[in-house]
């Protein structure tokens, strides 16, 4: 059983600040405008040599009618379910609160094991303080930190891994293919994370910016494991008021680099903008395997025709990155959303796909024969040999005789030729000419 440490609480009692200790990275969002944190986030942390995962949630508020709390709350009912070891985290500054108490009565009803946690003790006299939260009737023992500063921590963590069955797996994704979600707020991308899972992993709104942390799910699919990271939808620099939206991009943007596949979601009705294309071109830069996902189709007026049209005008604005494949959906009506992943996967696997010096060389020589490339002031350019090279993604090296001289176009049609005969559409690729 996996080890499962869930941090819970009211708003702004400082939850992720102790999650960043705990996994050791500055993973969550941390603001003092209370709500920052939406959905449940996770990350890896050790201590003693047992490993186990934590979840930030967001700050629980009873009984309010607020679309994102209401929404906060069912995700920290799920991060109680998954939990092996609950802290309940209180504010020595602010004492005992109603809300504090409210959800002490929430907690009482769960089975799992929970600490109270009383943080803020950043001195003597508020440690004295720690002891009123005796009174909320929870807890044999409190543990008094400083989430900031670390103190205490180690004596948490110390009764933390007693609740542990086992010492854990140290890095469970370790060698997981990573599949990315982007695109601007509001195209659907948490709601395509919704339906691929079968329920609420992250909350969804109509509200754009409502997803502000990235978030990682694992994700078993035609049995094999991946990691989805659904991001902060990514708005142009002007519209980046907020310094909550600003780091919300700042993890986007690590997502991507980070990812092995993307799925770039666009809205059907609004077309491939701007923001959509840097992203993209971001994506090629750093070799990271794309699809196109088109997604609220069910909200257009089509003919037979739609389809086709609107394919050749995205070709037109991706080239020359047009080998990404295009895929027409609609998250709410689930239509080919499945056949999203299946792209995915096999864009994943296609990265990693070694092939034979035989069949690279049976292929693509009778194409350049078919095809050479222009000759340099009379000299004709022989292109003798093609081998793949060791890398994360496809890297091809091809010996010729004049190799510095061959221009880009010629580069783009033997590319273009190896995804043909190889299935590499939506798959980054690299070619390199040597002299030989």
């Amino acid at each position: 059983m996996a080890n499962i440490v869930a941090i819970v609480g009211r708003p702004n009692v400082g939850k992720s600040t102790l999650f960043n200790r705990l996994v050791e990275s500055r993973q969550a969002i941390m603001h003092d405008e209370s709500g920052v944190t939406r959905d449940r986030h996770y990350g890896q942390g050790e201590w003693q040599n047992h490993f186990f995962s934590v979840i930030d949630t967001g700050g629980y508020v009873v009984g309010s009618e607020d679309v994102f709390e209401k929404a906060i709350r069912e995700q920290v009912e799920i991060a109680l379910e998954e939990a092996s070891v609950v802290l309940f985290m209180v504010d020595c500054q602010a004492g005992i609160t109603p809300l504090d108490e409210e959800f002490a009565n929430v907690l009482r009803r769960s089975a799992k094991p929970v600490l109270l946690v009383a943080n803020k003790a950043d001195n003597h006299h508020l440690l004295q303080a720690a002891h009123e939260f005796y009174n909320l009737g929870f807890a044999a023992e409190i543990f008094a930190i400083s989430s900031q500063s670390g103190s205490g921590t180690g004596e948490l963590l110390d009764k933390v891994i007693t609740y542990f069955e086992d010492n854990g797996i140290e890095n469970p994704h370790e060698g997981l293919p990573r599949i990315t979600i982007l695109g601007r707020p509001n195209v659907g991308k948490s709601s395509f994370l919704n339906v691929l899972l079968g329920r609420e992993r992250a909350i969804v709104s109509d509200i754009a910016g409502t997803t502000r942390d990235s978030i990682d799910t694992e994700y078993n699919f035609f049995g094999k494991n991946f990691i989805i990271t659904d991001t902060a939808g990514i708005r142009r620099k002007a519209r980046v008021k907020e310094n909550i939206e600003f780091y919300s991009v700042m993890r986007s943007i690590k997502a991507l680099e980070d990812a092995d596949v993307c799925i770039m979601m666009i809205d059907a009705t609004q077309g491939l903008e701007a923001q959509d294309m840097s992203l993209i071109r971001l994506a090629i830069s750093r070799k990271k395997g794309l699809i196109l996902m088109v997604n609220k189709w069910d909200m257009l007026e089509k003919d037979s025709n739609t389809a086709h049209r609107y394919t050749e005008i995205l070709k037109e604005r991706l080239a020359p990155a047009d080998y990404i494949p295009v895929v027409f959906t609609s998250v709410i009506e689930k239509q080919r959303v499945f056949q999203v992943m299946e792209r995915a996967v096999e864009i994943a696997e296609k990265r990693k796909t070694r092939f034979a010096t035989s069949a690279l060389n049976a292929k693509i020589l009778p194409e350049i024969e078919r095809n050479p490339p222009p000759s340099h002031r009379g000299h004709h350019i022989n292109i003798k040999y093609i081998t793949q090279l060791n890398g994360n993604y496809p890297i091809f090296a091809l010996f010729s005789n004049h190799s510095k001289h061959i221009k880009e176009s010629y580069r783009r049609f033997v590319e273009n030729k190896i995804r043909e005969h190889f299935g590499l559409e939506g798959v980054p690729m690299s070619l390199v000419f040597k002299e030989k």
